[in-house]
């Protein structure tokens, strides 16, 4: 499966050895600023082949790998700095969504100055920002293809989305997952899994995200369980790839909402709680509230799990049966408890998830209330 896509203003390359396709791209610049984090670019084999065709090239750079998972406004703007200060033209970000979206941050800070905070508030807006390479590690995200990028204010721990800015050109080669761990490959595709899953049920779905969803619901559902059992299979990574690549587009064009809602307001407070993690404990639950409000919409997704799952509010328990099912089946079994969350805690996720984040539940197919919140963090501890 090799192809070229033009989606909004980035062009993606997919496929073994994509990265060979944006040479040209690469060769018209001159200083590079190399984003990561510590270990999985280098691990990937993706970094070694992003250096190979700097050096071809005689093209100067650095590497900035200070970015953590569930990034911080502080390093958005540290390599905002060091992009500005290397005078680099050309930003190649290597990893999942937190090299990526903390890439998009700073290449627009660079140029256009300001904080984080600035642009969370809408008090400046992106205006310029220097060309970015996204090489994607995951299949989970979609970040690679869409305008989205979340970051954690250091201050307040707030979670916030924002929308900077589409990479230039991407990569999506599955021969960059295949070094995901079992976890890490559950993760990345539960994740997937419910960027279509909310897009589709959300106020703002479309026909074009509902097929969307569908066509990246069955790859999941079809390929996960077999990929957990045999993570080197490259056929199986790249069917989840293209997955979590169209499921990028289905956010991009649509919108997440309770589940993403609750789980930035988790993942804030509690840095060591994976994105997708978070999204896997608080889904089944949350299903059962979103298929009992537009059953109709939640059915059509819901059904590739369970066929026998109707359009009906009757069925929401069924709907999360479905949901919890599946991530039984694919080794999903973790609870909020085993980081540190109690039941103490679930004011506070109310408060930042409904006065903080309300923006992100805006879209919601019905209003959010704390007591849905609240059973829906209690399902999960």
């Amino acid at each position: 499966m090799v192809f070229t896509l033009r989606y909004a203003s980035t062009t993606l390359y997919f496929g073994v050895n994509a990265l060979e396709n944006a040479k040209d791209f690469i060769s018209k610049h001159e200083k590079v600023v190399i984003a990561t984090g510590k270990t999985s670019a280098r691990i990937s084999g993706a970094l070694g082949d992003v250096e190979k065709i700097l050096k071809e090239f005689g093209i100067s750079y650095v590497i900035y790998d200070n970015i953590s998972a569930n990034p911080w406004a502080s390093q958005a703007e540290e390599l905002a700095k060091v992009i500005w200060s290397e005078g680099a033209d050309l930003v190649i970000a290597i990893g999942g969504g937190s090299p990526i979206d903390t890439a998009k941050v700073a290449s627009v800070i660079a140029l256009s100055g300001g904080s984080v905070k600035e642009y969370v508030e809408g008090v400046r807006k992106p205006k310029r920002s220097v060309p970015l390479l996204a090489i994607n590690l995951t299949h989970g995200t979609g970040t690679e293809i869409d305008r989205y990028a979340v970051v954690t204010l250091d201050d307040t721990r707030e979670k916030h989305g924002l929308s900077p800015k589409y990479p230039e050109v991407s990569i999506d080669d599955p021969r960059y997952t295949l070094t995901l761990d079992r976890r890490q490959t559950i993760y990345t595709s539960l994740d997937a899994f419910y960027h279509v899953y909310e897009s589709a049920t959300s106020k703002v779905r479309s026909l074009l995200i509902e097929t969307l969803a569908k066509e990246a619901t069955a790859l999941i559902a079809e390929n996960l369980p077999k990929l957990v059992n045999d993570l080197r299979n490259i056929e199986l990574r790249e069917k989840l790839l293209y997955a979590s690549m169209i499921a990028g587009i289905a956010i991009d064009s649509g919108s997440t909402h309770i589940i993403h809602a609750i789980e930035h307001a988790l993942s804030g407070l509690q840095p060591k709680l994976a994105h997708a993690c978070g999204l896997a404990l608080l889904g089944p639950r949350s299903a059962f509230y979103t298929h009992k409000a537009v059953p109709e919409y939640s059915a059509t997704i819901l059904k590739i799990l369970d066929p026998t799952i109707k359009p009906i509010a009757e069925d929401a328990e069924k709907a999360q049966k479905a949901v919890e099912r599946f991530q039984q089946e694919v080794g999903f079994s973790e609870r909020l408890s085993d980081y540190g969350f109690t039941e103490r805690d679930i004011e506070k996720i109310i408060e930042y998830t409904l006065t903080r984040l309300g923006y992100l539940h805006s879209n919601s197919p019905f209003p959010l209330t704390a007591d849905i919140v609240r059973d829906i963090v209690k399902s999960a501890l």
